[in-house]
Parts: C-alpha cells; sequence; structure tokens
C-alpha cells in the first residue's frame, strides 16, 4: 500500500474518517471555525486540497469550501449511503475520504463539506518550512494602481 506508513501515524478519528468513510461530528472538530490563511493538504499523502481563501462558514458544521486548490485531486462519486443521494468527495493520490460535495455554496457555487480529520492545515507563515512556498502567492495582495 502506498501510504501504509503515513496511515499507522493517523489517530482513531482520522483513521475512520479517511479510512472507513465515517463522519466527525459537526460543530466540534478541528477547522470548522479556523479562518486563517492558509492551505488544507489530504492528512494521509500531504497533498494540497484547499485553500483558506475559498473557505466559507456554510453553519453546517464542518469546513466547507467552494472548489479544490486542483481538481485533479479530487475524486467525486455517487454515494447513495443513508437512504440519500450525494457525491463523495475522496482524494486522488491516496483515495482518502474527504467529505462530499453539495451545490448549494454561496453565488451559485459548490460546496465542499470537509471532515477536518481529513485535513492538516498548514498555516501562511508555515507554507515555505512545511515544503509548500509555491503556494504562498496565493496570498500576496495585488497593488492596482
Amino acid at each position: 500500500m502506498k501510504y501504509e506508513k503515513e496511515i499507522k501515524k493517523l489517530n482513531q478519528i482520522q483513521y475512520d474518517v479517511t479510512q472507513k468513510n465515517k463522519t466527525e461530528s459537526p460543530f466540534s472538530n478541528q477547522y470548522d471555525q479556523e479562518f486563517n490563511d492558509g492551505i488544507y493538504v489530504d492528512i494521509v499523502s500531504g497533498k494540497p486540497l484547499f485553500s483558506s481563501l475559498d473557505k466559507f462558514d456554510a453553519h453546517c458544521g464542518w469546513p466547507s469550501f467552494i472548489k479544490p486548490l486542483d481538481e485533479n485531486e479530487i475524486t467525486k462519486k455517487d454515494d447513495l449511503t443513508h437512504n440519500m443521494i450525494r457525491t463523495e468527495v475522496r482524494s486522488t493520490d491516496a483515495n482518502s475520504h474527504l467529505g462530499h460535495v453539495f451545490d448549494d455554496g454561496p453565488n451559485g457555487n459548490l460546496r465542499y463539506c470537509i471532515n477536518s480529520a481529513s485535513l492538516k492545515f498548514i498555516k501562511k507563515e508555515d507554507l515555505k518550512k512545511e515544503g509548500y512556498k509555491e503556494y504562498l502567492k496565493l496570498f500576496k495582495k495585488s497593488h492596482l494602481l
């Protein structure tokens, strides 16, 4: 297995969410109310998935984003569990269960409703030392004349 070593380091809720398709409790997870600048990466692979610039408070109890950083890092599939029709979101490389995507985001956008347990947040000021310096450009303000 490609990420066997990383999976062994997961705590119980991270393992249950990413490997067993579970959902963490709403309103009591690590990143629901995290609104500092930075990026969110797959807890298993470390691949960048979402930016704080695309995060919003959907009042649903989980971190919500209007789009991924790179559509190629996200896989969508039908989820017919719990007597619902939903679209599951998984990370492409590690196949981690992330959450679900809905069409009720702000201003006609999507809402990627993501489990905190599937993510690791890298603050803007830590991007370089954590190996994600190329994402610093996302947070540079353009100076218009």
